[in-house]
């Protein structure tokens, strides 16, 4: 395992030899899958909404991103989400996003024989607007209203809505937000996209998660078993940090630049 900290490459300043050798590895690798938490969010300046800093107006997102909840109290759920569209559509995708967009086009290989899928944990389309394409939502997307009576969804990006809580234009029953809230199963056709990424890649990126969510979490091991190596890069130690080959700690708009 190698760790950001020891002696950087001379020929490149501020790269740890752990870094060099995984962007080696990058270059070398045909198909690659990187599984991204809120960390990396919350350096474009979206809350994590854990901890003190997580609450609004007293409620906690485990109180508010329930069906039940949503049921109980539709406007209110609501006017938290609408809330929370217009922070995140004024966060901007930072270098870390833009670097896994540029990874993603590196490995489209002309034969069609590379691969690069993301997995997301992430709701707020930084990803999309970073430039990514092959994005697997674990979560859900924030920008997507699913009707509660006909199942119909519609995307919508404004930032804040007219009307709380929204209703659908066909039949006129309320419309939630296209996520998975607490209870909830994930997406069974993308939790199996993001397992067939995890099983079928060479390397496999953990960014900005403590990788303590199941079951996204589970796909380190999904992609350990079936031969990936592992590369972390968080801010703090992680579960997966002693079977990964590489631990790259700090920022991942500051590491993975680097490894470009």
């Amino acid at each position: 395992m190698h760790a950001i900290g020891s002696a950087p490459d001379a020929s490149d300043p501020g790269l740890a030899p752990g870094a060099k050798e995984l962007r080696s590895a990058l270059k070398e690798a045909r198909n690659v899958a990187a599984l991204t938490g809120a960390g990396i969010s919350a350096e474009s300046g979206v809350p994590t909404f854990r901890g003190a800093g997580g609450l609004w107006r007293n409620y906690s997102p485990e109180k508010l991103a329930t069906l039940e909840a949503f049921e109980a109290n539709p406007r209110l759920v609501w006017e938290w989400y609408d809330w929370l569209r217009g922070v995140m559509r004024e966060a901007q995708p930072n270098p870390g996003h833009q670097a896994l967009a540029e990874l993603a086009r590196r490995h489209a290989a002309p034969d069609g024989k590379g691969s690069f899928t993301l997995i997301t944990q992430n709701i707020d389309g930084l990803d999309d607007r970073a430039g990514s394409k092959n994005i697997v939502k674990l979560h859900g997307d924030i920008w997507i209203m699913r009707c509660m009576g006909c199942h119909r969804e519609e995307r919508d990006e404004r930032a804040r809505l007219e009307v709380l809580p929204p209703r659908c234009k066909k039949c006129g029953a309320l419309l939630r937000p296209g996520i998975v809230w607490f209870g909830e199963p994930l997406p069974a056709d993308e939790w199996e996209r993001g397992v067939e990424a995890a099983a079928s890649a060479d390397i496999f990126l953990v960014i900005g998660t403590s990788a303590t969510v199941y079951p996204a979490a589970g796909l380190a091991s999904i992609a350990r078993q079936s031969g990936a190596k592992l590369a972390i890069v968080n801010k703090e130690p992680t579960p997966v940090d002693d079977i990964a080959e590489w631990v790259l700690q700090g920022p991942s708009g500051e590491v993975l630049p680097r490894l470009l």
